[in-house]
């Protein structure tokens, strides 16, 4: 069995289903994309993770690696191993003790939890075969600028953020954590990032 490596490209609001996200992973040594349609929860998880957000309380995903610290186990890698009706399923391989340990996941929350363990994400050669597609990075800009100009991402990315300074966008941000809605924070996060880029 051959396996490729992946990596996180993003998240879009899914165009197909309401209230889903796809998340896109790529493959590191190709062209090849891989959206999977994934809840607001899991999606919310994953872009924490991404725009390096610090939530005030540890989430599900935060609270699984703590465990994992206080229990001397360490997942080394996510692997997705089946396609079946649509459906990705992935295992979780784990090290305790000098043993190796597969356990099965929800593909969503396999991925938000190799990002909190920065461990490496295959999936098998077969299934991206099947499912893999062929979008290139501007492509998928795109998308995510035309759904955003549509309205089809939350409201917040239209909050008047580029009338705020940066101080106010770094309170907006403190806010936003502290509310724990951290889609918002994201977005700020975002426009603070172009920001400080422009500089």
């Amino acid at each position: 069995m051959n396996k490729i490596k992946l990596s996180v490209l993003g998240i879009s609001y899914s165009q197909t289903q309401s209230g889903a996200y796809a998340l896109v992973l790529s493959e590191v040594n190709g062209e090849r994309r891989l959206p999977i349609i994934i809840g607001g929860f899991e999606a919310q998880a994953i872009v924490i993770k991404l725009e390096n957000l610090n939530p005030p309380r540890p989430l599900t995903h935060d609270l699984f690696r703590n465990f994992s610290e206080l229990m001397k186990a360490d997942l080394k890698e996510v692997f997705i191993h089946k396609l079946e009706e649509g459906v990705f399923y992935s295992q979780l391989l784990i090290k305790k003790d000098g043993k190796e340990i597969v356990m099965d996941s929800r593909t969503s929350d396999a991925v938000a939890l190799a990002l909190r363990f920065n461990c490496p994400i295959y999936i098998d050669e077969e299934i991206m075969d099947k499912a893999g597609i062929v979008m290139k990075d501007t492509e998928y800009e795109d998308v995510e600028r035309d759904e955003k100009q549509e309205g089809k991402i939350p409201k917040v990315t239209q909050a008047g953020l580029s009338e705020l300074t940066l101080n106010e966008l770094k309170l907006k941000l403190d806010e936003a954590i502290k509310a724990e809605d951290y889609e918002k924070a994201a977005f700020i996060k975002d426009e603070i990032d172009r920001r400080e880029g422009e500089k």
